[in-house]
């Protein structure tokens, strides 16, 4: 029972009830139950978990059937799992298939690796951030390890530093340079990588550096790294890789990106007049969830209509050409040359130029979001080309100051690896991107699909029409657990919260939508029973978007938890899907009830 104020000196009470199973769920006992009767054998819970291809492991479930004392013998005394006498009521059932923990929405956990992880890290998209050290906003905020911390216990594997000399010149400081963001230190950073690069995945992780230090400076820089990481750096005994090696092969080291640019460019403090109306749009945005992700279309539409100096605020360390790069490398520390195994550089000419491969090496490219939608425009093809045998990195735009995403549809349908985020953030776009490095095991390395990979008889052109290659049903049956995660009052004052569901698929432009059911009133545990069919051209890398908000008359809806997952992992059947606050961090008791299945 809950009570409410009303109209200040009254009270409404509202009784909390526990929904019963949902039909679908009572079908299900019935079909595993002796002859349909009011309980369910050992054997026929085993049958369905065999049927639905749910690997609950048996000593999980045993501590669960305990805890709920839901094993009845023959005289209804609770036992442990493993008696062939043991049964459970429909109830039973019904709070194992509600049960996260157990019944789980996607086929492998957490380092359950499942993709062929031996061919060359070009062949993978890889979980990358962008500007790691920086703990809010890309001017003001500090530096720090702890981002990175978090970052890599995520799972991320791509770390980006950025090394300019200390006020004195005699070390080295890791900040977002020509801003007023405090540093940290090169050796704090390089400690905590240490410490925590294989926490969450046993795969490879890339430090990308972006190098603005003296000779003497990145000799110090070569001695900082090789002491601290000793063995476990990898880096290979030739000048250029004409083949990247495997996830595989890398397993548990350590690995050095970069290329030394020129002195940094002006433009990199970007043009003032666009960062401020990029700051005072940030302001107006969607502070509790994040504004919706722009679709492919109209980011490259976007790009397209800018002019040149909007162009110059996206600035990157790859932006030098080929000549000055060999100028450069003359002056280079010959140990931090040779350390760098990943080499980064843009050829000189225009960008297409850039995407022309040297079958005798490979490289890294690194293009803005902006860059990369206008070269999608009129050449997707040549894009997913170049990245079959190189890396390219795409990064956020300068103007980007408050550590907003792109949609990373963008760079991932053209077969980029390194989609670079700001992992300090939150929003939508950072959903997509944690949802999508749930595959796999959640190691950080996902496998790309066939299709980007294909040269014969054509390389794929993101921009083609596709047919639908697959349906996914979705049903959304109920939804739990805010009244033990939140107060009585968080969503509304006056009553039990109205709770509604979106859902919907982020993938290509022809797969990307959102629905949404009906809010449910006064109501804790809200009970929608609607179904959802999505028709899928690109299923491969299509991610389903699940979000709870609770619907307000008078203000914005509140904000009641959020999930993406892969489609390519779900399991079909019923599931406990279970939702995620605004920053990525899973609720502790929030999960709604759903069915998927493929035709």
């Amino acid at each position: 029972m809950g009570t409410y104020k009303c109209c200040l000196i009254f009270k409404r009470r509202f009784r909390w009830n526990d929904a019963p199973p949902p039909d679908d769920v009572r079908a299900l006992f019935a079909n595993h139950s002796a002859g349909g009767g009011p309980h369910m054998a050992a054997d026929g819970l085993r049958a369905y978990l065999q049927a639905t291809g749910t690997r609950t492991a048996t000593w999980t479930w045993s501590g669960w059937w305990s805890r709920s004392g839901s094993c009845r013998g023959a005289a209804g005394a609770s036992r442990g799992w493993g008696g062939h006498s043991h049964s459970c009521t429909v109830d039973d059932f019904h709070r194992f298939l509600f049960s996260h923990e157990l019944n789980p929405p996607i086929r492998h956990g957490q380092g359950q690796v499942h993709h062929d992880m031996a061919a060359p890290l070009s062949h993978y998209f890889i979980y990358t951030g962008h500007n790691s050290y920086l703990t809010g906003n890309q001017l003001s905020s500090d530096c720090s390890d702890l981002p990175i911390i978090r970052a890599l216990q995520r799972g991320v594997r791509v770390i980006e530093l950025d090394m300019w000399p200390n006020s004195s010149k005699d070390d080295i400081s890791i900040l977002h340079g020509r801003t007023p963001t405090t540093p940290v230190s090169l050796l704090k950073c390089l400690l905590s990588i240490k410490e925590h690069a294989f926490e969450a995945s046993p795969y490879p992780v890339i430090i990308t550096l972006e190098d603005h230090l003296t000779p003497d400076l990145q000799d110090k820089a070569a001695k900082m790294v090789l002491e601290v990481f000793g063995d476990i750096l990898y880096y290979p005994d030739k000048d250029h890789l004409k083949e990247f090696p495997s996830p595989q092969d890398l397993k548990g080291r350590v690995l050095l990106s970069t290329k030394p640019p020129k002195e940094y460019l002006q433009a990199k403090d970007g043009n003032a007049a666009t960062i401020k109306e990029d700051a005072k749009a940030a302001a107006t945005d969607d502070a509790a969830w994040g504004k919706e992700v722009p679709d492919i279309h109209s980011q490259i539409h976007s790009a397209t209509k800018h002019d040149q100096r909007e162009d110059d605020d996206d600035t990157d360390e790859d932006e030098d050409d080929e000549e000055e790069e060999q100028k450069m490398q003359q002056h280079l520390a010959p140990q931090y040359k040779h350390l760098i195994t990943i080499k980064a550089g843009k050829p000189k000419g225009t960008l297409l130029d850039a995407l022309q491969s040297d079958p005798e090496k490979v490289r890294r490219l690194s293009l803005s979001e902006q860059q990369l939608a206008k070269l999608a425009d009129h050449h997707g093809t040549e894009i997913v080309r170049f990245t079959q045998r190189n890396l390219l990195r795409i990064y956020p735009k300068g103007t980007r100051v408050t550590s907003s995403n792109y949609n990373p549809f963008l760079g991932w349908v053209h077969g980029a690896q390194m989609v670079a985020f700001n992992m300090q953030g939150y929003g939508r776009a950072l959903w997509l991107m944690h949802g999508f490095y749930k595959a796999n095991g959640g190691c950080g390395y996902v496998k790309k699909p066939d299709f980007l990979m294909q040269t014969d008889p054509e390389v794929f052109d993101p921009k083609k029409s596709l047919s639908s290659k697959k349906t996914l049903k979705v049903k959304v049956y109920m939804g739990d657990g805010w009244r033990m995660d939140f107060t009585q009052t968080h969503f509304d004052q006056y009553s039990p919260p109205d709770f509604y569901a979106r859902v919907g698929i982020a993938g290509v432009p022809a797969d990307s939508v959102m629905k949404r059911t009906r809010a449910i009133e006064d109501n804790w545990v809200p009970v929608w029973e609607e179904d959802f069919t999505f028709k899928l051209t690109v299923p491969e890398i299509a991610l389903l978007r699940v979000e709870v908000h609770e619907y307000d008359m008078s203000e914005k809806d509140d904000f009641g938890g959020q999930t993406v997952l892969p489609v390519s992992e779900l399991i079909p059947g019923i599931r406990a899907v279970a939702l995620h606050d605004r920053k990525g961090i899973k609720l502790n008791n929030v999960k709604l009830l759903m069915r998927f299945e493929f035709e």
